[in-house]
């Protein structure tokens, strides 16, 4: 590993083309005037910047925290089409789910996203009898037009070859389904990249005290930087708030006397050592709606998650004992003790789903997008599904061009007019640039291991070769910032000029995969802080 010492050398120059300063990125704000303001950078926000700067719209998008720094890193990690919702007889949503997910997984990004098959295991005395769910499986398939293979029950025995931690104790059959499996992170900013590739103008670490009126209308917002206090404001024709658990707090400060317009529902998930390896996931009933994931991800396994009311302050959320335990015991339905043991967890994480006001119980709540509009004028947008998110972002698009008095349609392409599939950045077949990497390493810098360049090419596509370029000029940046993970500091200095990484949490949690594989230690921190430093 290298050494804390020799951390401060490896940045002192930041690569040619780097993004522009934090402070030219304030100038630039301030004096433009933008066709539209987005506040909040998850994955709403971003994809509605993305679609809007492709309509040819001036548009700015700021966040009070990192981009995805909130639920948007803190999903289940699928594009999937929902199961679930079947049961509630959704069948056109899931049709449409399957429509986003493939298009994302096949065209749109297919070096961020990867097909996972899922055991659906049906043990005696469980909530649905294995000819129901073989139907289900089926059905499901079906609506994808069989894309990932037709759903089909297998026999316990063959599932356990697949995983072999799973529980067969009454275990009658299991039913085979197929989706797809993402790091959430790196697929939002690959589209906040997306978003500035097409004109846009961002900046993270940038939090929204107050909004400005004109004759009584939002025209934009004072904003603090967090990193240094600088004050500073941007104009805007129309303001969308984007910002998710926090949706009701900006509609108030349009409007004092607004009613709340959401409810939200934590949902934990705890990140475990795999002590074997697992060649498909696992989804296992819990009762009539809820289903408990098992899902083998970046080398570890993810288990989750749990779905309660949530009225605690958005950003006070965190996985409590209570949520552990569930976690745990619900695992252990389908999956051997030895696997669930506490000493092998190395992070857990908790998000806030967004979810349409009113009564019911939140798991049987649709995931569905809200948009609406206060006083001043301003749009406010919540909820939706990860897996949907190109589909909000155009779906926030058609409402901007037919709110009264037509504001931006006259300065907008139409949406339908726009790339139906446009990639994101990056875009490649990940084996080919793995097999590249492995190829090229070692001219002229050190030969590039091969868990390296298969997580590069995972996690960054065609850009790779962007990083592997740095460790070959600079040694010391192809050095792994840990033993035991595939990241190399060249990671962080890339981090650092190209994606708007600022401190140590969003390379090392949001850029890099070292937090939840329980590697951030106080020694690596210290050496991303220093490169970190060296910025300009």
């Amino acid at each position: 590993m290298t050494t804390l010492q020799s951390v401060p050398a490896l940045g002192t120059h930041p690569a040619s083309g780097s993004l522009p300063s934090r402070a030219e990125t304030r100038e630039q704000l301030s004096k433009a005037a933008y066709d539209l303001l987005v506040i909040g950078g998850g994955i709403l926000g971003i994809s509605t910047a993305w679609h809007a700067a492709q309509s040819g719209l001036r548009v700015a998008l700021v966040d009070a925290g990192d981009f995805a720094g909130a639920t948007s890193s803190a999903s289940s990690k699928l594009l999937h089409g929902g199961l679930r919702y079947l049961q509630t007889g959704a069948v056109k949503l899931v049709a449409e789910n399957h429509f986003e997910r493939r298009a994302v997984s096949r065209q749109v990004a297919p070096h961020l996203a990867n097909p996972l098959t899922f055991y659906l295991p049906v043990y005696k005395g469980g909530p649905h009898g294995a000819a129901k769910l073989g139907a289900g499986v089926f059905a499901y398939s079906a609506l994808s037009a069989f894309g990932d293979g037709v759903g089909h029950v297998i026999s316990p025995a063959k599932a356990r070859r697949d995983v072999p931690e799973l529980r067969t104790d009454d275990l009658k059959a299991v039913a085979v389904y197929g989706d797809d499996q993402m790091n959430d992170a790196r697929m939002a900013l690959m589209t906040v990249r997306a978003a500035v590739d097409a004109g846009a103008v961002v900046l993270n670490h940038a939090a929204v005290t107050g909004l400005r009126f004109t004759k009584g209308r939002v025209t934009g917002a004072d904003l603090e930087d967090r990193l240094d206090g600088t004050e500073f404001g941007v104009n805007a024709r129309l303001v969308l708030n984007a910002t998710g658990p926090w949706v009701d707090h900006l509609r108030r400060m349009e409007n004092p006397d607004a009613a709340p317009s959401i409810r939200l529902s934590k949902g934990a998930h705890l990140v475990l050592k795999r002590t074997r390896p697992w060649k498909a996931a696992l989804a296992t009933p819990i009762d009539k709606y809820r289903i408990t994931f098992a899902l083998p991800w970046e080398d570890m396994l993810l288990l989750g998650t749990t779905d309660e009311v949530y009225e605690g302050d958005p950003a006070d959320v965190a996985v409590n004992e209570k949520d552990t335990a569930q976690i745990l015991d619900e695992a252990a339905f389908s999956i051997r003790d030895q696997q669930l043991s506490r000493d092998l967890i190395t992070y857990s994480f908790a998000g806030l789903r967004v979810l349409p006001g009113g009564p019911g119980d939140t798991s049987k709540a649709k995931r569905e997008t809200v948009v609406t509009e206060g006083r001043g004028g301003m749009l406010s947008v919540a909820g939706g599904k990860w897996t949907t998110f190109r589909h909000i972002g155009r779906t926030v698009m058609n409402k901007l061009a037919a709110l009264p008095g037509h504001p931006l349609a006259e300065d907008m392409e139409p949406i339908s007019h726009l790339p139906k599939k446009l990639p994101l950045p990056g875009i490649a077949n990940p084996n080919a640039v793995a097999h590249r990497l492995l190829i090229d390493g070692g001219t002229p810098g050190p030969r590039m291991s091969a868990d390296t360049a298969r997580h590069l090419a995972t996690h960054y596509g065609s850009l790779s070769f962007d990083i592997a370029r740095m460790a070959n000029e600079n040694p010391a940046l192809a050095e792994r910032i840990h033993p035991d993970a595939p990241e190399i500091w060249a990671q962080v200095a890339y981090a650092r000029d190209h994606e708007w990484a600022e401190t140590a949490d969003d390379v090392l949690r949001r850029r890099t995969t070292l937090t939840i594989r329980g590697l951030a230690t106080d020694e690596i921190r210290a050496g991303v802080e220093s490169m970190l430093g060296d910025r300009h």
